[in-house]
């Protein structure tokens, strides 16, 4: 049985190793060193090889990984050895875009509700999703046994939302509304606040500009 308590900064790791081996496999590579994941990661070579190493033994000494045989592997180990069903709660421009390039894009992840409270856009289409109301969530979760969710609400509905997502039995959320969420410990969530990564990115041209070290 794999082990889910593995350090989150390795977790965030692992998908970018595996969209890089996506390529690579693509271009029919089939040998790769750590050396060549560190180039197209940023992430030293010694990082690479610990983060590997923390869920076995998966390369070769001197000669490398195969790139099919990690991939199979890493997908296991994140839980993409299977299609994921995924629900997105609101539709507006944000949750759209989330839901639509996932759908098309994404061959890991299966989008199975659009939901939204909104009379003016439910019953619309994203792709093949037609957006329901809000209160359709918990029979499209049973039915297809989702524990991943994505939150694109406003602030102030987000608690309420994450609250009946708990109780449909949501493990896992991405949460893109700029609050912090209350949760139980068994429930998993990762925020994403795009204000906040425009605005910290935003620091380096202003601090170049005026000269700060």
């Amino acid at each position: 049985m794999l082990q889910r308590n593995a350090p989150s900064s390795i977790v965030k790791r692992l998908p970018v190793y595996l969209r890089i081996l996506d390529n690579l496999i693509k271009k029919d590579v089939e040998i790769i060193s750590s050396r060549t994941l560190s180039n197209q990661t940023g992430f030293t070579a010694e990082q690479i090889r610990k983060d590997l190493a923390y869920f076995g033994a998966f390369g070769t000494r001197g000669t490398g990984y195969n790139t099919v045989y990690l991939r199979e592997k890493l997908l296991k180990i994140i839980g993409l050895d299977k299609e994921t069903n995924v629900i997105v709660l609101g539709s507006g421009h944000l949750g759209n875009a989330f839901g639509r390039y996932n759908i098309i894009k994404n061959p890991y992840i299966r989008v199975v509700g659009m939901f939204d409270v909104d009379l003016e856009v439910i019953g619309k289409r994203v792709e093949d999703l037609h957006i329901e109301h809000f209160d359709k969530m918990s029979e499209v979760i049973k039915e297809h046994n989702v524990k991943v969710a994505v939150l694109t609400v406003p602030a102030e509905q987000a608690q309420y939302v994450v609250d009946e997502l708990v109780k449909c039995g949501i493990t896992a959320i991405l949460n893109f509304a700029p609050t912090k969420l209350n949760v139980p410990k068994n429930v998993h969530v990762h925020n994403t606040d795009l204000t906040i990564e425009l605005q910290s990115l935003i620091y380096y041209s202003s601090s170049e500009e005026e000269g700060i070290n």
